[in-house]
């Protein structure tokens, strides 16, 4: 039976672990997962889900959306393989009144949620368009349709994911290669303790 050949960024925990042990938990094993995470030791908690390794529908991957190195290494090692779907999940947020975040903390956050899509899509996209079939699948958010209070960055972040994406279905249509965007309300996942946050200490807060 042919599997359909997935990749997903950001495994080290949330929608990218829960998405990746499902389906290479897949009873009919249909699927072979790349599940990749920027730190390869954050892999046990996947592991772990799945109760031990799955070589056959499992392969994890390093691979960090800040950086081209990592990136091309993880098409190298893909290459070869149909990557039937790429799933572009990575992402960090950061909450606080505007004034309380720094320059530094937006530049990351729009180097990974933006950036880091543009960039993993441009790694694997060349490959799909050749053989005219694939599909892209983007995490978004529903503050990439709409402000959130002291989310004005993250929805910034958001709000450009969307223009991107649905400019680049357009053109990826007549490739037989489909974009889906997934705009997520609240999940129950670590997304909140991750948050960067400015310092509550600090005299723009008070």
């Amino acid at each position: 039976m042919e599997r359909t050949t997935v990749l997903i960024t950001g495994c080290s925990s949330g929608i990218g672990l829960g998405l990746a042990a499902h389906l290479a938990a897949d009873a009919a094993r249909c699927f072979k997962v790349y599940a990749t995470m920027r730190d390869l030791a954050k892999g046990e908690r996947l592991l772990e889900r799945l109760g031990g390794c799955c070589p056959d529908t499992l392969e994890l991957l390093q691979l960090d959306v800040t950086d081209p190195c990592s990136l091309a290494a993880a098409a190298q090692r893909v290459q070869g393989q149909q990557l039937d779907v790429l799933v572009c999940n990575a992402g960090v947020g950061l909450m606080g009144p505007l004034e309380t975040c720094s320059e530094q903390a937006m530049k990351t956050l729009f180097d990974v949620n933006v950036l880091g899509a543009v960039r993993t899509i441009q790694a694997f996209l060349p490959a799909m368009k050749s053989r005219r079939a694939g599909r892209i699948v983007v995490s978004s958010s529903i503050g990439g349709l709409q402000g959130l209070p002291f989310n004005a960055v993250y929805c910034a972040s958001k709000f450009a994911l969307e223009g991107l994406c649905e400019s680049l279905a357009i053109v990826l249509r007549p490739f037989n290669i489909h974009l889906t965007l997934v705009e997520c309300g609240p999940v129950h996942t670590s997304f909140m303790a991750n948050l960067q946050r400015p310092d509550p200490e600090g005299s723009e807060m008070r």
